[in-house]
């Protein structure tokens, strides 16, 4: 695999971080854009989850004991795992400004090189990754699918209309996704701020009917819930956690916007609005005959709304559903991309959306499994209580390889005090683990699906891992040392005008290509460059420190260019930056040479015969190195060879 990025130890490189705006100005206009794209998934959760904790899948009755329990424990959960966990403490642990699952396991990878623990927190952070897949499926279905069936409220005939209007709300989304999101992304932080000032409205509304209800914000309500009616209570925690679903969007996008405007938007704007919906939705069905409390508990977020008003909030939830999906769907393309760079996906097609935004990109064949799989939960599920279901234990799983990631930046990274340290993680575990499982007791309903989709997808992106290191040292192994070559080879060939450019995947050795273009060329350039692109576990490398040169001697040149996992490498535009080895590259005198490798599965030990076929079938599938790298397309030349592995 002669093109292979690989993820180094420690970079001596920093990280060209982006500068978030400063000032009152800087910081409103940062608030802003994070409540349009980092808080739609937890903003549209009041849609469904008071619901269904009520009329789910384990049944509560809509009283006062059941009611004031259930939005203590909303609010408590909102404040241990959202503002304890992720804003106050998680949110810290930034790679350089970067924050995600990945993002903190490079950070742990190269701050911690060579414990023994290392492997294990590597495939715990994999992981975390395969399951954000399962839940970037379920989330628009749930979403969207929950804001449609308020039409239901509006007109009951409108039933038969809601699965058909979801889907064809979700194929359009997916279609757009090719064209961009720049314009429609300057509406997402005034619709979310309409939004949610209007849910928070709605909400206090009837809290201004009963402010006793505010008296459910006290940790005892939510004790006495367990103490009265511990088995609801625990069960009750699976549809509960449906109010922090998206928590883990605040950290995964604090690149895009920073800690303190997303943690200020949180504290100050976003969770008041929710809080305000849940409690009046509380007030609204205490204020209700037993009978009807039974009724309205089916939906009581739209039911919040006066008649005249239902309308116009359908069309309100479902921009903001759309929102939220989107947002997740984004999510879907960026860690496809940092997996790709950090070595667990197979190289592919990558298209920029903007050219004045580098994070908006867009992987095809990402978008069309997402809106298959989308479609084909909608249409088995059919609504978005039987959805619920199959919600929760990925992002609940998530979390708690979150929390053991965590765990290893107090003690190891941070070097905090023992027993707070201990003390702090022993409330996290204890939160998530209580969720997690609950949420298990809805495999059999559902809950199969993310963690069959986190299975699948943690096999593919482990064997790719596994599999191209295998590679990796066969193609070692076999290489010839180049100083033994160039005194060898570049006395006695045929040297002709120009560059050669050979893309190896290891920084030593005589790359494959270079050997096989001697064998039947029998001609060496006059100047020959052995590239290696390396994948930093950093998210930018600054340009000064990029490119690495070592003159070999004879016309040989040894360079390694490296970037960071949220860089998008292009091979010409590093080479027009070298000096010292000659001059000026052109590409119209330079020939890149890559080597296509064919992968025999053998018995050899490293992996399963069906892991080398299933990686064997991922490297022919693989985006083109010529397309990944920016390579000239009339200018390469690829050889071809068997790999044993």
């Amino acid at each position: 695999m002669s093109d292979a990025a690989t993820i180094t130890g420690a970079v001596p490189a920093e990280s060209s971080v982006e500068h978030h705006g400063h000032g009152q100005h800087g910081m409103l206009r940062l608030a802003i854009g994070a409540v349009g794209i980092v808080f739609g998934d937890i903003g549209t959760s009041p849609i469904y989850a008071f619901r269904e904790t009520f009329t789910g899948h384990h049944v509560l009755t809509p009283d006062r004991l059941h009611i004031y329990g259930v939005l203590s424990l909303v609010f408590w959960s909102m404040m241990l795992m959202v503002t304890l966990k992720y804003v106050m403490v998680i949110m810290r642990a930034d790679n350089k400004g970067e924050g995600g699952s990945l993002a903190l396991l490079a950070l742990i990878n190269r701050s911690t090189p060579g414990k023994r623990w290392t492997a294990p927190i590597v495939l715990l952070g994999v992981f975390a990754t395969a399951l954000f897949y399962g839940d970037s499926m379920i989330t628009p279905a749930m979403s969207v699918l929950s804001a449609v069936e308020g039409l239901t409220v509006v007109e009951a005939r409108f039933e038969p209309l809601v699965v058909p209007l979801a889907i064809g709300i979700l194929v359009f989304l997916f279609f757009i996704q090719s064209r961009g999101t720049t314009a429609v992304g300057r509406l997402f932080g005034p619709v979310m701020i309409v939004y949610f000032a209007t849910i928070a409205v709605l909400g206090a509304v009837y809290i201004a009917q009963d402010p006793a209800i505010i008296a459910a914000l006290n940790p005892w309500h939510a004790v006495r819930f367990f103490l009265t009616d511990h088995v609801k209570a625990f069960l009750a925690l699976g549809s509960v956690v449906l109010a922090v679903t998206g928590a883990e969007a605040l950290y995964a996008d604090m690149g895009h916007f920073g800690r303190k405007p997303i943690g200020g938007s949180w504290l100050v704007f976003v969770l008041p609005a929710l809080m305000l919906n849940y409690l009046g939705q509380g007030a609204m069905v205490l204020s209700l005959s037993p009978a009807e409390a039974a009724e309205t508990i089916k939906n009581p977020f739209f039911l919040l709304a006066p008649e005249a008003f239902r309308l116009p909030l359908v069309i309100i939830a479902t921009l903001a559903t759309i929102i939220a999906s989107q947002a997740v769907i984004s999510g879907a393309f960026s860690v496809t991309q940092q997996a790709i760079q950090l070595g667990f996906i197979p190289r592919l097609r990558i298209q920029h959306t903007s050219a004045s935004t580098v994070g908006q990109i867009y992987i095809p064949v990402i978008n069309w499994a997402l809106m298959t799989m989308v479609i084909l939960l909608v249409l088995t599920f059919q609504s978005s209580s039987n959805l619920a279901a199959a919600y929760g234990i990925a992002v609940t799983g998530a979390m708690t390889i979150d929390s053991c990631l965590i765990a290893v930046v107090l003690f190891s990274l941070w070097k905090w005090n023992r027993l707070a340290a201990v003390a702090l993680l022993t409330v996290f575990f204890t939160v998530d683990l209580a969720y997690f499982g609950s949420n298990l007791t809805k495999v059999p309903d559902g809950g199969w699906f993310p963690l069959l989709v986190g299975l699948i997808a943690f096999t593919l992106l482990t064997t790719w891992a596994k599999g191209r290191k295998l590679m990796i040292d066969r193609l070692r192994e076999a290489a010839m040392p180049i100083s033994i070559f160039i005194e060898s080879a570049a006395t006695s060939a045929t040297r002709v005008p120009g560059t050669a450019v050979f893309m190896t995947s290891t920084p030593d050795g005589v790359p494959h290509a270079l050997l096989h273009n001697l064998k039947h060329n029998k001609v060496l350039h006059e100047r020959v460059i052995l590239l290696t692109v390396k994948i930093a576990d950093v998210p930018y490398v600054e340009q000064d420190t990029r490119c690495q040169l070592e003159p070999l001697g004879h016309g040989f040149h040894r360079l390694v260019v490296k970037y960071g996992f949220m860089q998008e490498p292009d091979v010409p535009t590093a080479l027009k930056q070298i000096t010292g080895c000659g001059p000026e590259f052109k590409m119209m005198d330079t020939s890149f040479f890559l080597a296509r490798q064919t992968l025999l599965a053998s018995s050899r030990p490293g992996m399963a015969i069906w892991r080398e076929k299933l990686f064997a079938w991922m490297l022919r599938n693989a985006e083109s190195a010529m397309e990944f790298f920016k390579l000239p397309t009339n200018r390469v030349v690829e050889l071809g060879s068997q790999v044993e592995i």
